[in-house]
This record gives structure tokens, sequence and C-alpha cells, in this order.
């Protein structure tokens, strides 16, 4: 990232642009690179397969989880207070 913006300095610099000007480049090429950074660490992260640790956290989780699978049936058993 700092040898992109050195780059973009170097180029302002050498286009007798002002510093204003300058400035503004270096920030939206910092901007462009951050949020290019952030989607393909977000694309690599999305598209990965879960690991075995991941698929044994899931196991463990619906072992121990309350919930009735589809399709089962809790019954209908109506029970007062008496």
């Amino acid at each position: 990232m700092l040898f992109a913006l050195a780059i973009v300095v170097a180029w302002s610099w050498l286009g007798g642009a002002s510093l204003g000007t300058t400035l503004m480049r270096i920030i939206i090429c910092a901007v462009v690179i951050q949020a290019g950074y952030f989607a393909v660490v977000y694309a690599m992260i999305a598209s990965s397969a879960p690991t075995p640790a991941d698929r044994l956290r899931e196991a463990e989780r619906k072992q121990n989880s309350t919930e009735v699978p589809k399709g089962e049936k809790l019954g209908s058993a109506r029970r007062g207070l008496h």
C-alpha cells in the first residue's frame, strides 16, 4: 500500500500537481486500495470450505440443541396444574 501511495505522490509531483490535488489523489488511492483489500479478504472467507474443527463445532451444537428435528412431533398431551 505504501509503495502504491509513493507512486501516486511521485506521479503527482512529476506532473506538477498542487499539494491539495496530491493529497486528494493519495486519499482516493488509499480508500480504493483498502476497499479492494476488504473485498478480496471477504471473498476468500466466504468461499472457503469448512474445516474439520468447524464441522465438529456444528455437530456439537446440534447435539446440545433443544430444537426439534423437522417433521418430528412433540405430542399433544395436555396437562393440568392439579
